[in-house]
């Protein structure tokens, strides 16, 4: 398909004219709106949207290869970003240049999968006890309805409390679940795609009430930190508190108490929301597929009751299961690039201060290399071994994901004790019909709608 080709500040793709129903249309579905724009305007297409600017985006391996091999010099993420009140602008995520590649090399020892797999036991005990009902009083027992979203977060941010901070205290556990929890639910849908909202106005509006939980948060991280340093308490150096604390820079000084706070509240932000999202359209799709979760039940019961959850992840139907699922969920699908210098993205020149997107939900669903993408078909990760220009849910280049082993790793071993230990179902509303649409969730995108199964 031929590419429209104009001048709309760099040359490239020209933008569509009518800008507000465009917004409207991706705001409303936008997994739907971009597999349009691909449709109509074929690879590479510019979006431009009303307060953040306008993107050249891509969606083939062969954009993804240019995109993620663009040299790092030339790269930022782009700012403003609408995720940076709640990760803070020290966050790995925010951070551009030398400050992203000497913060990136001073916490990646903490998120290498040798360190992440002394969670195996935790991530297991965590969904154990959400099974359990220790959360809401009441067990998953036949005749019961569970919320999947709710128990998919209570899980994941119970899991990212222990790796981060190693609490296990029910007193603590609970103090920290309720302030994350309140901070995430106060930072909406209309605070982040809207940044006009985010005013103050006598303690009445909604951006005073996310001020007002994100202090807590800090509060309590402060307060964790403050006491950790007191103590000499190191926790084995297995917690990433415990790492972080006792690592260094290159020139050996240590991580100052700001950035220490908004690269932990970071690691609560991400590190349990991307995963919970994950897991839920893991169960919404294998209960879909009925001879899907079948064939991955026979194999964690054939693994034997006896496995270490540790040896759980490597099993291989369990792994294609969870990369089908993140192919077709990535929970943050856009991955977005703002320039310092000249480059060209599929032909398509670009100059500083131009912004390049790439499509994971384009990418993941390209006909010419998932043939029927949209069918949910682990086999084709059994047969076949996709490059990292072709499959990327982590993201990919010097900025991918720091903590996609964790998730991978707590999505596995989350996903197998559940289909292992409760039989269930989708509830009526979401047996048949499309996937429900897909929607910013913090920092992730998940169904819009609270997924609901009930027990047998």
């Amino acid at each position: 398909m031929s590419v429209d080709i104009g001048p709309v500040g760099s040359s490239g793709p020209r933008p569509p004219r009518a800008v507000l129903p465009h917004a409207l249309a991706a705001g409303f579905d936008l997994d739907r709106y971009l597999d349009w724009r691909r449709r109509r305007d074929g690879d590479p297409f510019r979006v431009r949207f009303p307060g953040f600017g306008g993107a050249v985006f891509t969606g083939t391996a062969a954009g993804a290869r240019e995109f993620f091999r663009a040299p790092p010099e030339l790269l930022r993420p782009p700012l403003p970003n609408p995720i940076e009140p709640m990760v803070g602008p020290a966050s790995l995520i925010l951070a551009r240049g030398e400050r992203h590649r000497r913060e990136r090399a001073l916490l990646a020892p903490a998120m290498h999968r040798t360190r992440i797999s002394a969670y195996a036991t935790v991530i297991r005990d965590a969904t154990r006890a959400e099974i359990d009902g220790e959360r809401t009083g009441t067990p998953w027992r036949p005749g019961g309805r569970i919320d999947a979203r709710a128990a998919a977060r209570a899980m994941t941010l119970r899991v990212i409390l222990a790796a981060v901070f190693g609490i296990e205290d029910r007193e603590r556990l609970a103090e920290f679940t309720a302030a994350t929890t309140a901070f995430l639910e106060s930072f909406g849908t209309s605070l982040f795609l809207v940044p006009v909202l985010r005013r103050r106005a006598f303690g009445l509006t909604g951006w005073e009430r996310f001020e007002a939980a994100r202090e807590r948060l800090d509060a309590l991280i402060d307060t964790e930190v403050r006491r950790r340093r007191a103590s000499g308490d190191k926790r084995d150096d297995t917690d990433l508190l415990g790492l972080m604390l006792e690592s260094r820079y290159e020139d050996g000084s240590a991580i100052d108490d700001t950035e220490l706070r908004e690269q932990l509240r970071t690691l609560l932000v991400a590190g349990h929301e991307t995963t919970a999202t994950a897991l839920v359209w893991a169960l919404f799709r294998l209960h879909r597929t009925p001879a899907t979760l079948a064939r991955l039940r026979t194999e964690t019961a054939g693994a034997g009751s006896d496995l270490e959850p540790s040896e759980v992840v490597e099993l291989p139907y369990l792994d294609a299961v969870c990369k089908e699922t993140l192919r077709l969920h990535p929970p943050v699908p856009i991955v977005l690039r703002r320039l310092t210098g000249d480059f060209a993205l599929r032909g398509v020149a670009l100059t500083a201060g131009d912004t390049m997107g790439l499509s994971l939900r384009l990418l993941h669903t390209d006909p010419a290399v998932f043939p029927d993408p949209l069918r949910f078909h682990p086999d084709r990760f059994v047969e076949h071994r996709y490059s990292p220009f072709e499959y990327a849910p982590f993201g990919g280049g010097h900025r991918r994901c720091i903590g996609s082993a964790l998730a991978d790793y707590e999505l596995r071993i989350v996903l197998a004790t559940i289909v292992d230990t409760v039989r269930m179902r989708l509830s009526p509303r979401f047996a048949a019909g499309p996937p429900p649409r897909t929607v910013p969730h913090t920092i992730a995108v998940g169904p819009r709608a609270a997924l609901t199964f009930e027990i047998d």
